[in-house]
């Protein structure tokens, strides 16, 4: 184990945060927040009656407590974050009545299959809002701190400095759990007025242009700097927006122009570390991608979620970088679900295929006119299929209250859905110019699922012998779960599949003897 080192009790130091948990702090060792009485009660016996503790005590203690805030088994993001977001049907222009409808909607009708997040997404802190974001002319809503606050003319409920801890309070009381969106770094705006940061025993006396690396501006968005991760100032911001934040009550925080182009590995750490320190567990999400394999274990320490492609949108295929097509994640969703399958992957952090570009995507959509999706029913099913075989997080991205009885059954299917929720091993076993099949084992109640994917432009017949697939029974007693039917016992899956289409199989030995 190495050399066991000292700790005296000065070295440790129970800090109280707005939430009630104690923040612990180790000399030497990385701060971790703690939740829980029994926690507080046992260091506070420790401090009072031992005079050292041993090295190896306190940093199992506190990598623990590290390791719960980061979010894994058990923690966070135990299985793949599901829910909705504004940004499909809504661009950034949501307001509460809308948000709470599309909340309420999701409660009714989809929270009992598991779906639990509502995520408001860009620019919800601009009083002029357009759909597809990112205007030069946005006028934005702040605290005298430099952190944005949402437009009382928006959301109603802000009033009087409430910010969103209404809002959230009201999606609580739902069942579920609240989300917002935001731009890594600082206003410029901030910047341009100097503002104070708003105090921590570190950052008093710094203002917003110390925190700011001015050279450093998103490609695409005009509302921020960047960070200068060299400077205190810096963390003193990122800590003082997730304090904010954590006495709102949100859940989920969605961080962009982070994950890629550029990609800003210091800044996710750092935004990590603010929000362990609130007491307050939040995932964190990381957007846009694609994310690149080489940072795949930086941002799987810090975040529970990040994009593998740019924004996926109702195409099929497509020849520019944005939007991304359905039919263009099958590579992306191969590369991740290699390196996932290699072991590197732990549970609680999961590779983002993109939002569910179904149902009505209006009515302002972030990207094109407000429509109903153009993706046909089969191609919506290999959407949803292959985020599932691939256990990608679900977040729907069309209006809710628009939801026809086609899109409210798709995201309804309860074996479906397990595949996504609790499968193992999942990766493709066969990849062909025309066909793709994928197969995962199933957590419990033994066997494997079989997705089989037509991705070429005309209906196929395919043929694949179960020792094709990597299973070693001659027989397997096949359930189609889209159907919801027992197939029977097979030798082998043979199909014909529409251009685009897909089926998805339970497959469970029929004899484990006849082999």
């Amino acid at each position: 184990m190495g050399a066991v080192l000292g700790i005296v009790k000065s070295d440790v130091q129970l800090l109280p945060t707005k939430s009630g948990s104690p923040y612990v702090r180790v000399a030497g060792v990385r701060d971790a927040t703690v939740r829980g009485r029994r926690v507080e009660t046992l260091l506070r016996f420790l401090l009072n009656g031992w005079e050292r503790l041993s090295a190896y005590c306190c940093v199992t203690l506190a990598l623990a407590c590290a390791g719960s805030a980061a979010g894994g088994v058990g923690g966070l993001a135990s299985t793949p974050p599901m829910g909705w977001n504004s940004w499909d049907g809504y661009g950034t222009t949501i307001n509460e009545a809308d948000f709470k409808a599309n909340a309420e909607w999701l409660a009714k009708h989809l929270r009992a299959y598991g779906w639990e997040y509502v995520v408001v997404d860009a620019d919800w802190f601009v009083t002029n809002p357009v759909a597809e974001g990112n205007s030069k002319t946005f006028q934005y809503v702040m605290d005298e701190y430099g952190r944005y606050v949402p437009p009382v003319g928006r959301f109603p409920s802000a009033a009087g400095g409430a910010g969103f801890k209404p809002l959230a309070e009201y999606v609580h009381s739902l069942g579920l759990k609240f989300g917002i969106h935001i731009l890594r770094g600082i206003p410029r705006e901030a910047v341009a007025r100097q503002l104070p940061i708003e105090g921590s025993s570190y950052g008093a006396g710094f203002r917003a242009g110390d925190a700011a690396d001015v050279g450093d501006v998103c490609p695409w968005n005009y509302d921020n700097y960047g960070i200068d991760a060299k400077k205190g100032a810096g963390q003193a911001y990122y800590d003082s927006i997730a304090r904010l934040y954590a006495s709102w009550g949100v859940d989920l925080v969605k961080v962009d122009c982070i994950a890629s182009h550029p990609y800003k590995g210091d800044e996710i750490r750092m935004l990590r570390e603010a929000l362990d320190k609130t007491g307050r567990a939040m995932v964190l999400s990381l957007s846009p991608g694609p994310a690149s394999l080489e940072k795949a274990e930086e941002m799987e320490k810090y975040a529970q979620m990040w994009r593998i492609s740019d924004d996926v949108w109702d195409v099929w295929h497509s020849e520019v970088a944005y939007p991304q097509g359905v039919g263009d994640q099958f590579a992306n969703a191969a590369k991740w679900a290699e390196w996932s399958r290699a072991g590197t992957l732990s549970p609680g952090h999961w590779p983002d295929a993109d939002m569910l570009p179904l149902g009505y995507l209006g009515p302002a959509p972030g990207w094109g006119k407000p429509r109903a999706t153009r993706l046909t029913h089969d191609e919506q099913r290999t959407l949803f299929t292959l985020w599932s075989m691939f256990r990608s997080p679900l977040m729907i991205g069309g209006d809710l209250n628009s939801a026809d009885e086609w899109t409210a059954g798709l995201l309804t299917n309860p074996e479906v859905i397990e595949a996504d929720q609790h499968s193992m091993e999942s990766r493709p076993v066969i990849s062909s110019e025309k066909t793709v099949v994928w197969r995962s084992k199933a957590a419990s109640g033994g066997g494997y699922y079989v997705a089989v994917f037509n991705i070429s432009a005309a209906a196929e017949k395919v043929r694949y012998g179960w020792k094709d697939l990597g299973l070693s029974s001659k027989k397997y007693k096949v359930r189609d779960l889209w159907e919801r039917k027992e197939m029977g016992s097979a030798e082998a899956i043979a199909v014909t599949l529409v251009s685009h289409g897909c089926v998805l199989y339970r497959v469970t030995e029929e004899d484990p003897g006849m082999r």
